[in-house]
């Protein structure tokens, strides 16, 4: 039995390391989710993220530039599994007013952070407005709220007064996102 070449071996190494810095990234991405979903934005903080990982300052930092680095990621990550579950599950026909809640919730708390979340936001907003429009297509025939509803109206209706309500309130101390994101889902998801 020969050894393999050097090249080959190198190879081999690499591609266990990147496998490793992989896992550690995906352990810190979900002991993220996991404290973002639980407590939000501001009271998460990175020693609380790389404690639910058991990991360390420092390897948050080898994947990770901030929290809000983290953050912009988890949102990318989240939003497009959000999506493509309301979608597949839309499909199906069942219950709808809980991912449309989770949904506005999780947009209510990523306005403002910084223009890159923006930017994030921004794309999964049409992404979301689209899975809304596919709920509504679905509850329609079942579901008396949404029966004359316009599903591409509706879907751009929630996004939009996400929008307007968070940086109306953005500007108003003393409300907070929780609260602001039970009124919007009691609006479209009751």
């Amino acid at each position: 039995m020969s050894l393999p070449a050097p090249a080959l071996r190198t190879e081999a190494v690499t591609a266990r390391k990147e496998a490793r810095l992989e896992l550690r990234r995906m352990r810190l991405l979900g002991a993220a989710l996991e404290l973002f979903a639980e407590r939000g934005y501001e009271e998460t903080s990175v020693g609380a993220i790389v404690a639910r990982a058991r990991m360390s300052k420092s390897a948050f930092y080898e994947h990770f530039k901030t929290k809000e680095h983290c953050f912009r990621e988890v949102l990318l990550a989240e939003g497009g599994e959000l999506i493509r579950d309301v979608l597949a599950v839309a499909a199906t026909g069942h219950d709808h007013h809980e991912r449309l809640r989770f949904g506005i919730t999780r947009f209510v708390e990523s306005v403002g952070l910084s223009s890159s979340i923006d930017d994030v936001r921004h794309e999964l907003q049409g992404r979301f407005a689209s899975a809304v429009a596919e709920e509504v297509r679905h509850a329609m025939p079942h579901d008396a709220f949404y029966a004359d509803k316009d599903p591409a109206v509706f879907g751009r209706a929630v996004v939009g007064a996400v929008n307007d309500a968070v940086s109306y309130f953005l500007t108003h101390p003393g409300v907070d996102a929780d609260s602001l994101a039970a009124s919007l889902c009691r609006i479209f998801a009751p």
